[in-house]
Parts: C-alpha cells; structure tokens; sequence
C-alpha cells in the first residue's frame, strides 16, 4: 500500500467525521441517545484513541496520548461509568485535527514494515494494514455518529 494512498484515505475519513461535528450543538455533545450506550463526546475520544492504540501500540511504538484515555474510551468503556473528568471536546477536536499530521509524521516511508505485536485485532501484518484498519474502525464510528446526529436532531 503506497504512503500517498493509505494517508489520503485517512485525511478523507477524518475530514468527513469532523465536518459531521462542526455543526452539533454543545447541548447535544454529551447526551446519550436512546438505543445506545454513548454520547458523541466518547466517540470522539474512542476513535483517537483507538487510532493511537491500534496504530502505535500494535506497530510496537510509544502511544502518544495519556494512558487515562483508555479508561475513558476503550473499548467496553462508557459516559455512565466515567470516574472524574474525560478530556474536554476542545481537546479532542484538537487531537482529531492534528492526529493525521502525527501519524503521517511518525509512519511514513515505513508502511511495509512488520507490526510488533502479530496476535493482533485485525491480524495486520504491516504497519499499513495498521493504517487500513484504523481508518476502517473509524468509518463504523462515523456511521455511529451519523445516526446519533440524526436521532439528536429530532429532539
């Protein structure tokens, strides 16, 4: 997979995920629509933190963002849960935002390198498939999102 390719896709994504967002009202940020089990708020911290985790953690690097995420938006985690405060919105719009630059940063020229860990989620092989498998995570949350907008603006 060429570096132009797998980076241009994941801008694409996160383009589009961020455009979603521009226009939801702060009132409607971190309400937990009916029928789900988080707010748009969580979803937000989930796909960063998820990108940092599947992309650095399983290529064997450092994860850049503070360990807390993980207790705010891994996987099983949820608002009801949280103990103390979550990152804010502005935070993670800013790391939304500057996420793909990093990445870009730390990963390009290597995406035909072996990940570390190979028992991993998707069974990725190169630091690519990594890529490719963030940005298909992150697309099933901005359907998530999509449909949480939807419901949001009907009430």
């Amino acid at each position: 997979m060429s570096d132009v390719y797998a980076f241009h896709l994941m801008d694409r994504t996160r383009q589009r995920l961020l455009k979603q967002l521009e226009t939801l009202p702060e009132a409607k940020r971190n309400v937990v629509p009916q029928g789900f089990n988080n707010s748009i708020h969580w979803q937000l911290g989930h796909v960063v933190t998820l990108a940092d985790g599947i992309i650095y953690g399983i290529a064997g690097k450092p994860i850049p963002l503070p360990e807390s995420y993980t207790v705010f938006f891994w996987p099983g985690t949820k608002p009801a849960d949280w103990i103390g405060e979550p990152p804010s919105w502005e935070e993670l719009m800013q790391l939304l935002n500057e996420q793909p630059s990093r990445l870009r940063d730390t990963f390009a020229g290597i995406l035909d390198e072996p990940v570390a860990k190979k028992d991993n989620l998707g069974q990725a092989e190169t630091i690519g498939e990594l890529i490719h498998l963030s940005n298909t995570h992150e697309c099933s949350h901005e359907g998530i999102i999509n449909a949480m907008i939807k419901i949001l603006n009907q009430q």
